[in-house]
């Protein structure tokens, strides 16, 4: 079956050829089996292929996600035997357990778990990577949690607050003691493991905290005896491969932990002098997560087909604009990953370079050398370029070779900070960049944002008034159209309410009607009203439709976008 599997989908018209090679292919990489591969490259949705693999073999399919599996039945089949079946036991009834395979037809695993279990086999059929999922989730070692770690941490280990009188050689031994290894260990494994994507670890006088970023927001995860502070410190730094002794000036280095299954995570690390010590803030890089397939970033239909053909002119500019933290880097990688062929010299100058990847010359900066985003974009011009990337535009130096690159055959990518597309055009005039070449350079401008997504298990319908609804920007006549929800919380989303984010885009072709207005010294808002007339959706907007779609809630459409007004 598991052969015929790609087939039969093609037959059933629920994939498409194209899309059955495109799995095959990634097949051949990972090794995973067809329907995994189906799944990541996005060719059907795991619950489609669950439902449709039940009507194959006639057996009930089953949500994982749904269960609460027993210890005790999980004990019956151990993991090594889970892993080489793909099964996981789901329930017991009378003489018969019920069994969670993805391929049901597999005598041999029926045979093997009969004899194992001495029980009759029912079998359900789940989804490979629910089914892994699972196997990970109830046979994980469950070590000590982080309370125990740190009482443990505090009776073990003293160390001298006074930093003064505190010798390298003390602070080297206290960071190598067993206990604060295991300890920063944990807070590390922790932050994995609940989708951080930074740690916070600062020191206040009479206080130590330990903070995660999930989605966005900050949360406290625990406060550390004060006595370990300079420990915990001197432990990430030793990690980070940074000069303990030096406690004045702010210093940058990079952790890599390898985690099971050949997987890798990196921890960029930096650390900053304060009133009363050094804190630490750790960014997560995990490549396996990076989202680099447009159509899944959260593009509408015409937007995103305004970015592809922007990215694919041979030549001109486009920028992405937001603040810190918006999602700019993931969008224009996301853009080099579609442009990223061996027929193109693709070249970025990134600070800091987040992710490699095999085929794109990338350059990291060193103001220090005078390595900067202008130096390094003088040399990309004389190594015969097809598509250069700029981390940032800081400076008129910058803006205007990036501009004149643009005007001479070639595709640049670049970020600006600005509020929203429209005031991407005045920021580039107040650099000094002249009108005309503004108008003539450009290609398409994209502001984003990032909101929270709520949580599909738990979410619930909200009562808004239709007045607050259009105060956000609804228009009248959509009102009693669509279910606003809110946010509840369940274990699925650890009782937050949210699960993941989704990007807001504002996305604004350089129409022929704006260049005039840029000409004749129009303002933003002059500009925004009408590239709204011409069809672009405002970043407002954009977090209203995820909320009528029920994606995010009217709390995080207005707190991460601003009101159109003119």
């Amino acid at each position: 079956m598991s052969g015929r599997l790609g087939e039969l989908l093609v037959r059933e018209n629920l994939i498409s050829v194209q899309q059955l090679r495109k799995a095959q292919e990634e097949q051949q990489k990972s090794g995973a089996r067809i329907g995994t591969a189906l799944i990541k490259t996005g060719a059907i949705e795991e619950s489609k292929l669950t439902d449709f693999l039940s009507k194959q073999y006639g057996v009930p399919a089953i949500n994982l996600k749904d269960f609460d599996i027993d210890p005790e039945i999980i004990k019956l089949v151990p993991k090594e035997v889970a892993l080489k079946h793909l099964v996981i036991p789901v329930n017991r009834a009378g003489p018969s357990l019920i069994v969670a395979m993805c391929d049901p037809s597999n005598i041999y695993a029926v045979d093997d778990l009969k004899f194992l279990t001495g029980y009759n086999i029912e079998a359900v059929v789940a989804s490979e990577p629910s089914i892994r999922d699972a196997i990970e989730r109830y046979h994980a070692e469950k070590g000590p949690s982080l309370d125990e770690i740190v009482n443990e941490v505090a009776d073990d280990v003293e160390v001298a607050i006074d930093e003064v009188d505190q010798g390298l050689e003390d602070m080297a031994k206290a960071a190598d003691d067993a206990p604060v290894v295991k300890l920063v260990n944990l807070i590390l494994k922790d932050a994995i493991g609940k989708g951080a994507s930074d740690i916070h670890v600062e020191p206040y006088e009479k206080d130590f905290r330990v903070r995660f970023r999930i989605d966005g927001e900050l949360y406290e995860v625990m406060r550390p005896p004060m006595k370990l502070r300079n420990a915990i410190t001197s432990r990430l730094k030793i990690m980070a491969q940074l000069d303990i002794s030096e406690r004045r000036l702010p210093q940058d280095g990079r952790i890599k932990i390898k985690l099971g299954g050949g997987k890798e995570m990196d921890f960029r690390v930096s650390v900053c002098p304060t009133l009363f010590g050094e804190k630490i803030v750790m960014r997560l890089l995990d490549k396996s997560n990076l989202q680099l397939d447009m159509t899944k970033l959260g593009f509408e239909a015409e937007p995103l087909k305004w970015f592809k053909d922007a990215i694919d002119r041979p030549y001109g500019m486009v920028l992405v604009t937001g603040p810190t933290g918006s999602g700019k880097t993931t969008t224009l990688y996301s853009a080099l990953a579609a442009l990223n062929d061996p027929t193109t010299n693709l070249s970025t100058a990134e600070d800091p370079v987040e992710f490699n990847f095999a085929g794109i010359n990338q350059v990291q900066m060193h103001e220090d050398i005078g390595l900067n985003f202008a130096s390094a974009l003088r040399s990309f011009l004389r190594q015969d370029p097809d598509t250069i990337m700029i981390g940032e535009i800081r400076d008129f130096e910058t803006a205007e070779i990036g501009v004149k690159a643009a005007l001479t055959g070639h595709l640049v990518l670049s970020t600006l900070h600005t509020n929203d597309a429209p005031g991407t055009i005045s920021r580039l005039l107040n650099m000094g960049i002249e009108p005309f070449l503004v108008t003539a350079s450009l290609n398409l401008i994209l502001a984003q944002r990032l909101a929270r997504k709520l949580c599909q298990a738990c979410k619930k319908p909200a009562e808004i008034e239709d007045q607050a609804l259009i105060d956000a920007g609804i228009a009248p006549d959509k009102i009693g159209t669509f279910t606003a929800y809110s946010k509840n919380g369940c274990r699925e989303c650890n009782d937050r309410g949210y699960r993941g984010r989704v990007a807001l885009y504002e996305v604004m072709p350089f129409w022929d009607g704006l260049k005039e207005l840029v000409i004749n010294g129009a303002s933003a808002a002059e500009i925004k009203q009408e590239a709204i007339r011409l069809g672009m959706q405002t970043l407002r907007m954009a977090a209203l439709n995820k909320v009528m779609a029920g994606v995010t809630t009217i709390e995080e459409a207005i707190a991460n976008t601003a009101p159109d007004r003119f």
